[in-house]
């Protein structure tokens, strides 16, 4: 089959369109359109503009369709969590709530108290974050959030885009995996769950997993690929046997591995592992880390202020500063979104005993460092936990151009880091779209195709006794 398919991606902070061949035996991706997603605050709420992302869409679909070019067929992925609220006529009740509002803090040790915090880990295997959906609608309960209270199906926001698209409503498996309130091992929705927040699996459409076509958009098949971009990303590794674990990294890290089976066991559950659902019915079993998110909002802050760097130049000031002095552990609470990141590095600093970083290049080389060795403390935990042994990183997504954080995170762990591709989660969802039309056969074929057409950078570790010192301080005072 000759032809073209269409990934629509959205990330949390910026959204494109991409086109790519698929007559080949080879992965080429063009990029048609790139757009910011910003955060809407509307009356001290944080909302997804809805409908500037879909007029975004609506152009890069509409520039595929006028390049002459024959277009097989459309997928969409996004981030997790976020939903959107359907009415009885289909309109759309609001902007769907963004998951960095801070209307959820406190919700899961409310939610406890009606179902244990041991008892919903058992349940759905998903790691306690309080912006996850479960406690999204607990917390839209508890506003009266007018839209919940109206609502007639709510959608998750690949499942939202492709009923814009379509017209028609599905839920799709990996993304709704993102909600803690799907059971893992029978792939439902937990009632006991919802009905803690006046809700019932009614209220969503059916369960669909990766390949299933929704619908049509002028004519073009619309498949539900792994909506959950990390679910498109993993999908997307290039490699041989399952003896390794990823790191998709990006605004957010999440590291982990696929099983068969969700692991449920206390370890898991303290170490504050989610289990989430990936293509063929697997289980992303991962962390999420908190990624380039800190080091972004210094950029931006830094800007605000007339300063612009760009990457090439963060490498630079980086490399030319003294290695491992100062340490954050970026999954803190004070990170989240803070007004000033530049000062909530400087507090942590101070509060924890370090060394202040007192420019902006030993800011930099505290993130990059820091991420490093948050890596190494999680992907310890992960060895302990796996059920195969562990012998090299995978890591995919914008992160793996960042070869200096790719050398100081096979330093940090001691194990050889494979990085790309970087574009894993548009080509997880292009070759889901190719499955889903018979282009490619099995997960083995889709793997093939992907280590065929792209070039991964291999970096080996150095430096071992430095970064275990830095990793004992590190334990000690950060975590």
């Amino acid at each position: 089959m000759k032809g073209y398919v269409t990934a629509i991606d959205l990330g949390a902070t910026s959204g494109r369109i991409i086109l790519s061949e698929v007559s080949s035996g080879s992965i080429k991706m063009e990029e048609l359109v790139r757009f910011d997603n910003n955060i809407k605050k509307i009356d001290g709420k944080c909302y997804w503009d809805i409908e500037k992302l879909y007029s975004e869409i609506v152009r890069g679909l509409d520039i595929a369709l006028k390049s002459g070019k024959k277009i097989l067929s459309i997928g969409v992925d996004t981030w997790g969590v976020d939903v959107g609220f359907i009415d009885k006529e289909g309109k759309i009740l609001s902007n769907p709530r963004a998951y960095r509002d801070p209307y959820t803090v406190g919700s899961p040790e409310e939610f406890f108290k009606i179902i244990s915090s041991e008892e919903v880990y058992q349940r759905t295997g998903i790691q306690i974050m309080n912006f996850n959906t479960l406690f999204q609608l607990f917390a839209a309960r508890k506003e009266n959030y007018k839209p919940l209270a109206d609502v007639d199906k709510i959608l998750f926001i690949p499942d939202l885009i492709s009923y814009m698209l379509t017209g028609n409503k599905v839920c799709e498996y990996t993304i709704l995996s993102t909600s803690q309130f799907l059971d893992p091992k029978t792939k439902k929705m937990d009632e006991e769950l919802l009905a803690a927040v006046g809700l019932n699996s009614s209220k969503f459409p059916s369960i669909v997993m990766p390949g299933t076509k929704v619908g049509y958009y002028k004519n073009i098949p619309v498949f539900a690929v792994a909506g959950h971009d990390t679910a498109s990303a993993v999908a997307a590794v290039p490699s041989e046997d399952e003896k390794f674990a990823y790191l998709s990294s990006g605004t957010w890290s999440l590291m982990g591995i696929e099983v068969q089976n969700p692991i449920l066991t206390e370890r898991a559950r303290k170490s504050n592992f989610t289990n989430e659902g990936g293509v063929g019915g697997t289980i992303r079993f991962l962390k999420n880390i908190t990624g380039m998110w800190i080091l972004e909002q210094c950029r931006k802050e830094w800007k605000e202020s007339g300063t612009v760097y760009s990457y090439d130049e963060i490498v630079k000031m980086v490399e030319e500063e003294e290695s491992l002095k100062s340490f954050i552990d970026p999954d803190d609470d004070s990170f989240a979104n803070p007004k000033s990141m530049v000062e909530a590095i400087l507090s942590f600093c101070a509060e924890h005993d370090m060394p202040l970083p007192k420019t902006h290049s030993q800011i930099l080389r505290c993130i990059m460092e820091s991420l490093a060795l948050k890596y190494r403390f999680v992907f310890e935990t992960l060895k302990d936990i796996a059920p195969f042994p562990l012998n090299r990183l995978h890591i995919i997504g914008g992160g793996a151009k960042n070869n200096l954080l790719n050398q100081f995170t096979a330093n940090s762990l001691g194990v050889s880091v494979y990085a790309g591709p970087s574009e894993a989660t548009a080509i997880g969802n292009i070759m889901l779209q190719c499955k889903a039309l018979g282009i490619v056969g099995d997960m083995a074929d889709m793997k093939k195709m992907i280590r065929e057409s792209i070039k991964m950078q291999v970096f080996i570790p150095s430096d071992k006794e430095k970064w275990d010192v830095a990793y004992e301080i590190y334990k000690k005072y950060c975590l």
